[in-house]
């Protein structure tokens, strides 16, 4: 291998391993997150509270397209992204509903 190649392949096993350290971040992450709106969809289960709250839903759209526009992230993906999350979450709450 040349110099350039071995160079270039040592900087993309970096930039891997950081991939791999920021997945598993994602993924602790989102299992910290569902936790507690799992505890949200219970406590509104015995409330009787509806399952969604669009005016709460609309406000973390905005905010997360925010947020994503000041890390230089194309805030469509970070809605769509929310919106993913969101409609889990929504699932879940409806679960706790039955």
């Amino acid at each position: 291998m040349t110099d350039a190649v071995t160079r270039a392949a040592a900087l993309l096993k970096e930039h891997r391993a950081s991939i791999d350290r920021l997945d598993a971040i994602l993924v602790y992450t989102l299992g910290e997150r569902f936790k507690h709106t799992q505890a949200v969809g219970k406590l509104k289960a015995e409330h009787d509270l509806p399952p969604s709250d669009p005016a709460r839903e609309a406000a973390q759209i905005e905010r997360l397209e925010d947020l994503a526009d000041r890390a230089d992230l194309d805030p469509e993906f970070a809605k769509k992204f929310l919106n993913f999350i969101i409609a889990e979450v929504i699932q879940h709450h409806h679960q706790h509903q039955k």
